[in-house]
């Protein structure tokens, strides 16, 4: 197949209107319940969470103007995104906010996409999205990251029949909904815990505002998300 046949192909997917079906939808949801709820599974399938969490730090940063020098990924699914620039206040608490709730608000749109028919596109249009993160990417184990989650979805979006793939665009939507929910229920128990690092303490610092505060802000942002989200799916499937 050349080129010009494969993009024919691709831009097809990508135009093409596929609606999920609700054995799809509840088959996802079920899918990544197991997975958040199996601490072994749930390791596996944070390191996505957490790549989202990252994503959304370096995206902010970029658009206020900041230069993003760095991403890296660990394999205790912990991250950090590093950017320099504007030194104010007001851009560092931005880019120190979007974290948190960059799952939530990228599987709400995730579910808008899948119930309006574009589940297939999902697909494609993350592939391109992880495949600009990874020019950020700066440390060996984010990189194998990376690439293993864009391959997978991208061969996902090659090769599978149109009911695998917009099922699979729903179980992304449903695990980062959800995954986000669970990042900040983990968030809240290491801060209990006594650890002072995370972006709420970087928010505290910065906003004089205590860090409970904006833990429970992320917990209304992603827990609307979720109910949004979940609404928008399970519409969708009638």
């Amino acid at each position: 197949m050349s080129m010009g046949d494969a993009w024919d192909r691709i831009w097809g997917d990508i135009t093409a209107s596929a609606p999920p079906s609700s054995e799809g939808v509840w088959i996802a949801l079920g899918a990544v319940l197991v997975s958040v709820a199996v601490p072994s599974l749930w390791h596996l399938v944070r390191h996505v969470v957490t790549l989202v969490h990252e994503a959304g730090h370096a995206l902010v940063a970029t658009l206020l103007g900041r230069d993003v020098r760095s991403i890296s990924l660990h394999s205790d699914t912990s991250g950090l995104t590093v950017s320099r620039g504007d030194a104010r206040r007001l851009p560092l608490a931005l880019k120190a906010f979007a974290g948190y709730p960059a799952p939530g608000v990228t599987g709400l749109a995730i579910a808008w996409a899948v119930g309006a028919g574009h589940g297939i596109a999902v697909l494609w249009v993350s592939v391109a999205a992880l495949l600009l993160v990874l020019m950020r990417v700066r440390n060996v184990y984010g990189v194998l990251v990376v690439v293993a989650v864009a391959a997978g979805l991208g061969w996902a979006a090659w090769a599978l029949p149109d009911e695998w793939r917009v099922g699979i665009a729903c179980g992304l939507a449903w695990l980062l909904l959800i995954g986000g929910v669970r990042a900040v229920v983990e968030l809240q128990g290491t801060r209990r815990g006594g650890a002072r690092g995370s972006d709420a303490d970087a928010l505290a610092r910065l906003t004089h505002v205590p860090g409970g505060v904006w833990v429970a802000l992320f917990w209304l942002v992603t827990v609307a998300c979720l109910v949004a989200g979940a609404w928008l799916l399970v519409g969708a499937a009638g």
